[in-house]
């Protein structure tokens, strides 16, 4: 549950007196931002991301899945659809889910340190993780959910009325509502903000480098090494992933990775090293990677939570790679939660849970060696 001041400030974001519902994962709406019934509303898609086919029909090239659509059928991603023989989406200016977050939940802990995000999803999703926290709004399409009314501009304006700085694009998967977030960041860039996105990045490359260009830093769900486990457990293939993680750090934006250790499923400490391995060759020693607690969840509910000693072993097997920046995510207190400098081991960001306890950092480099730490620290 957030804290009384977290919660005080979910409260008031719609204006004093405004009510708002606040749930587990902070979700909140306000009178100014409306749950509705009416209509799911239908905004035509580009066609440099689309093609036409014969007899109204086309194919979809926003992510790997490539769809081809008869008119009335609806994308893998259950959002976007045919009508006409012209590619809609579903999932424009009506999210299942606002919240005021900090920016580590994503994760990201090296971006902005200790600062609110207004986290924003729809519902859909273009994979099938079977272990899936959000399943109920992920695995549906927008038109089976009460949604609220946030146009993009009043989106931005919502944020910046209440010194929110930060626009997270996270809970259920973006590329979904690809249009919508695109939309919101230009004009957040605009206006000074800042834009950040959690994803599984199950995407093409040429949708992913317009993105890149309005976006800030991507929280990447690197799910697993094993081809095998990602069809059968997150119902894609990996090879896209990895193209697409490459092509967000080619384009310079702000990378970090996460990977949920899910027990007898992707916990073999030789994947574990290969994936390590990788990450150096291809990323760098210094992109942040988060090892995730598993907790049993949607139609993994026979499992056991991850335990923390795998996950320590994780830590290890990165760090013996020669990554330079591990941590342990759903795992509080823990020392793995911390920032330490890679050459003096001093702990410049001391964490608990999401929570920032203290932060050394001066403009970024380590008061004790002077060691610049890699990172977007301020606005």
């Amino acid at each position: 549950m957030p804290d009384r001041r977290e919660f005080i400030r979910n409260l008031l974001f719609g204006g004093i007196g405004a009510f708002a519902a606040i749930c587990s994962n902070c979700q909140f709406a306000s009178s100014q931002i409306q749950r509705k019934n009416s209509s799911t509303p239908l905004v035509e898609i580009p066609q440099r991301w689309w093609e036409p086919l014969p007899n109204n029909r086309l194919q979809c090239f926003i992510c790997p899945l490539n769809c081809v659509l008869s008119d009335g059928q609806v994308c893998g991603c259950n959002t976007r659809l045919n009508v006409n023989g012209r590619l809609m989406t579903m999932a424009y200016g009506n999210p299942c889910i606002i919240s005021v977050d900090p920016i580590e939940k994503l994760p990201l802990h090296h971006f902005l340190p200790g600062s609110q995000t207004l986290s924003i999803a729809t519902a859909g999703c273009n994979l099938r993780c079977l272990y899936c926290q959000n399943w109920q709004q992920s695995q549906v399409r927008p038109d089976q959910l009460r949604n609220y009314n946030l146009p993009p501009a009043e989106a931005v304006k919502k944020a910046k009325e209440h010194g929110i700085q930060v626009i997270a694009y996270t809970y259920t998967e973006p590329v979904v509502f690809w249009e919508y977030a695109m939309d919101i960041s230009e004009r957040a860039k605009s206006e000074g903000l800042k834009n950040v996105v959690a994803t599984a990045l199950f995407m093409n490359r040429e949708p992913i480098r317009e993105w890149c260009k309005v976006t800030d830093a991507f929280a990447v769900a690197l799910k697993g090494f094993d081809d095998e486990f990602y069809r059968k457990v997150v119902g894609a293939p990996l090879k896209p992933v990895l193209d697409a993680i490459v092509t967000v750090k080619s384009e310079g934006v702000w990378l970090e990775l996460v990977t949920l250790i899910v027990p007898t499923l992707n916990d073999n400490m030789k994947q574990i090293r290969e994936m390590c391995l990788w990450i150096r060759r291809n990323l760098g020693t210094q992109v942040p990677l988060h090892f995730g607690r598993f907790v049993p969840e949607y139609k993994l509910r026979n499992l056991p939570r991850t335990p923390v000693q795998t996950l320590e072993q994780c830590r290890d097997i990165a760090l013996d790679v020669g990554l330079q920046f591990v941590y342990l995510f759903n795992v509080s207190p823990h020392d793995a939660n911390h920032t330490y400098c890679p050459k003096c081991k001093t702990a410049v960001i001391r964490r608990l849970g999401f929570k920032v306890t203290s932060n050394d950092l001066q403009r970024g480099i380590c008061p004790k060696c002077k060691t610049r730490i890699p990172g977007i620290w301020q606005l």
